[in-house]
């Protein structure tokens, strides 16, 4: 009975045969039997059968990781889904494809797509098992079969890709007409090479390359006889057979494979037993690297911000079309992916902060900052005191996964209250509105207990109040004062008062266009103690970028931490060009940033932030920012060069900064010039090593020590609008001497490139250009000389 019943089985299993025979063009050799009866009316259904099935096979691009960097080069990500490094053949050492060859199959480079001894024996067996069990593939058959797989995973087509490994006859037919096809259009070198790519070597290690880095940490090339067959006897059995977690097994897979190479001929028998005789563990040195959930980089809020900005980011199309397709392409394109970011800078930015907040602080405070390149939005860095940890039940100010720089959509916060870093808006729109630096504004009396009262009408709808408003300030003032000591004395009723005759909307619009935002996206708040005095929040990254544009002639620029994208061929398919528009006139954003050195250098008043001026005078605008109880404290300044935000606060909760030890220190309160402004001159002074020192109109107006390299951006002469008028000479005048002597005739010095000269000694004036006359506002470039 049950050879009766096996009967109609094994007739479909001899005409698939001999369909694969015809397809092989080797019935007429007279190989297979002539079919006769039922079997051969089986034949010739299942001849023509296979005559129909498709047999146009295009290989794809494999899935690779892609690689992301930091502008210094340093790896902080390698989003995958399948952890693969491509190899060209003649990068995989010679032992390694022999070891393969010889347990997949012997005679790869002897037939065709189809090894009919192998599919036969394959055949013979299952015919007497009644079922699919041995497949005698080809290597070429198993390079079809993955790449299959691999492209059905790769569209996401669960369908397809079960039909790829399905165990059926119907997918052996197609994946043997598929082969002979593959035979016809590509050399045995590069179907072995395929087949090494994509083969799976357990652990999550795809490819040979990936496999050789992840259990040996050594190339493919660099591979001995033991470590090949290792490798070689993990393919068939990858989930049982991986050396890391089945070492065992794999020893007894590299046997067996050892064993085989023997029977070859492939090596001696002394190579054979040295090989055997070496412990898996020895041979074992596991490298991994870090995953796309940036856990393991060296930087994970980085990582994880540049990542949600890849997905995310409307420029960054080239990438795909959505979140999901952008994550797809990055984690299998092999994109190399440079950011602007430096880690250099983060490390020092890290111990900065840490030493005056450290992480884990018993108050609880926090600290974190971000700065960004004013006309570009290049982010340089983004640093937080905290340490990086998931899963965690409660963040705390000591672990978080969450980024306290950037915004919701990358990671991030709301945000925290920005205070008096408000009031440079107001001033803003008030010189928008033609009021003058020199003007004057009412201080209405109030002092730290007497506060001075606002009504709903006295500022346009809807950027209001609901109620009357008392304002209160830091000490006494009263009447009318001047602009420059409104800032540099951070005067809340005047500043008040000056939004009220400027218009609260107005001012809201201007925060707007410079980029100012809530953490989640909103705009930010349109109540008038949001507009005036900061009560709305904002992340360190958005202030920075919004600050930025003061020290770049009113340009408001998107942050952005990309500098470019290339894809696995090479090719750049992204640069991060700046996103720019114009937020303020550029005799605005100059006035402004001027009025700014206030808070630094007391100009106009007792400055707010006196301990943070830069080293060697270099010029900066900035502003402390201090909320209602002291509960947050904000420094953020910028200079044409770099822009940066510091915030100091408990991250978790609204608590006052009162009465409390921050890192061993007592404070009686927290201002924003407390701790934020010394922590802000201590990393914009490590950021601008080596960097000329420009005002806010451009022009060199000083030397960082040790630099010698010309400020090649505005290293070329420019014709002004003024009246004609004489350039004086400057020949054999130092530098600084040079500069004072042109900015005191109307035009703009700006220091260009040495040259030598046999009259001047070195750093002194070779000559200028031009010379003679020029419009006033001429920019004249500075030629010092270098000495004979």
């Amino acid at each position: 009975m049950r050879a009766k019943s096996q009967m109609p089985h094994v007739v479909s299993l001899l005409a698939a045969f001999v369909a694969i025979a015809v397809g092989m063009g080797i019935l007429a050799a007279g190989i297979m039997l002539p079919a006769t009866g039922a079997v051969g009316q089986a034949t010739k259904g299942t001849v023509q059968a296979f005559q129909d099935l498709p047999e146009d096979f295009s290989p794809i691009d494999l899935a690779r990781p892609s690689q992301i960097t930091s502008a210094d080069g340093t790896v902080l990500a390698t989003p995958y889904d399948a952890n693969r490094e491509i190899v060209k053949l003649q990068d995989v050492a010679p032992i390694m494809r022999k070891a393969q060859i010889a347990i997949e199959d012997s005679r790869f480079y002897e037939h065709g797509g189809i090894d009919v001894r192998g599919t036969a024996r394959a055949l013979a067996t299952n015919v007497a098992g009644g079922g699919v069990s041995q497949g005698g593939s080809s290597i070429t058959q198993q390079y079809v079969k993955l790449m299959l797989l691999e492209k059905a995973l790769r569209d996401g087509d669960k369908q397809a890709a079960n039909q790829a490994v399905a165990v059926s006859y119907s997918r052996k037919l197609q994946e043997l007409k598929y082969a002979l096809n593959v035979e016809k259009t590509m050399s045995k070198n590069q179907i072995l090479e395929g087949y090494l790519n994509l083969a799976y070597y357990g652990d999550l290690a795809y490819g040979v390359e990936a496999a050789s880095k992840h259990y040996f940490s050594m190339s493919a090339k660099d591979l001995d006889l033991s470590r090949a067959a290792t490798l070689a006897g993990v393919v068939q059995n990858p989930g049982t057979a991986d050396p890391r977690n089945n070492p065992q097994r794999a020893t007894e897979r590299r046997n067996l494979v050892l064993d085989r190479m023997l029977e070859l001929g492939m090596i001696t028998p002394e190579a054979a037993a040295a090989a055997k005789a070496k412990p898996m563990k020895s041979l074992l040195k596991i490298s991994t690297r870090a995953s796309g959930t940036c856990a393991k980089s060296p930087e994970p809020y980085v990582c994880n911000y540049v990542i949600d900005f890849l997905k995310t980011d409307p420029k960054l199309g080239v990438l795909g079309e959505n979140p999901d397709a952008r994550m797809r392409t990055i984690n299998t394109a092999g994109l190399k992916i440079k950011t602007t970011v430096d880690t250099r800078w983060q490390k020092q930015i890290y111990r900065t902060l840490t030493s005056k907040v450290p992480n884990g602080d018993a108050s609880g405070v926090g600290a974190a900052m971000a700065t960004v390149e004013p006309g570009t939005g290049a982010v340089k860095a983004i640093v937080q005191t905290s340490q990086y940890k998931t899963g965690l039940k409660k963040a705390s100010s000591t672990y978080s996964e969450q980024s306290w720089t950037v915004p919701q959509a990358y990671g991030g916060t709301a945000g925290f209250a920005i205070g008096s870093t408000a009031k440079p808006y107001t001033l803003a729109e008030a010189l928008e509105k033609g009021r003058s630096r020199s003007s004057t504004v009412l201080a209405p009396t109030a002092d730290t207990v007497n506060p001075a009262t606002f009504y709903a009408d006295d500022f346009q709808k809807p950027c209001t109040t609901v109620a009357p408003w008392k304002v209160r300030n830091d000490a006494f003032y009263s009447g009318q004062i001047p602009l420059q000591k409104l800032i540099t004395e951070s005067v809340n009723t005047a500043t008040v008062q000056l939004a009220k005759e400027s218009g609260s909307c107005d001012i809201h619009a201007l925060m707007t266009k410079m980029g100012l935002r809530n953490g989640t996206g909103e705009e930010y708040g349109k109540d008038i103690a949001a507009i005036v005095l900061g009560a709305d929040t904002a992340p360190p990254l958005t202030v920075a970028a919004s600050y930025a544009t003061f020290g770049a002639d009113g340009m408001y620029c998107t942050p952005n931490p990309i500098a470019e994208i290339t894809n696995n061929k090479g090719k750049v398919v992204y640069k991060g060009e700046p996103d720019c528009t114009r937020a303020l006139k550029t005799s605005v954003a100059r006035d402004v940033a001027e009025m700014l050195r206030g808070p630094l250098e007391s100009i106009g008043g007792n400055g707010t932030a006196t301990n943070a001026r830069l080293a060697g005078g270099r010029m900066a605008a900035g502003k402390t920012g201090t909320t209602d109880s002291h509960v947050q404290s904000w420094f953020v300044g910028t200079t044409p060069q770099y822009s940066t935000a510091v915030f100091v606060g408990n991250p978790m909760i609204n608590k006052p900064m009162e009465n409390i030890s921050i890192g061993g220190q007592f404070y009686p309160k927290v201002f924003g010039g407390t701790i934020a402004a010394p922590l802000w001159k201590s990393i914009m002074d490590q950021e601008h090593k080596g960097l000329k020192m420009l005002d806010f109109g451009g022009n060199v107006v000083g030397k960082a020590s040790g630099s010698t390299k010309a400020n090649e951006n505005n290293a070329t002469p420019k014709l002004g609008t003024g009246p004609i008028t004489a350039i004086p000479p400057t020949g054999m005048m130092t530098e600084q001497q040079a500069i004072s002597t042109l900015q005191a005739a109307g035009f703009e010095p700006v220091v260009g490139a040495t040259t030598r000269s046999q009259v001047a000694p070195a750093g002194q004036v070779s000559y200028t250009e031009p010379q003679g006359q020029a419009p006033r506002g001429t920019r004249v470039v500075i030629h010092l000389s270098s000495g004979p």
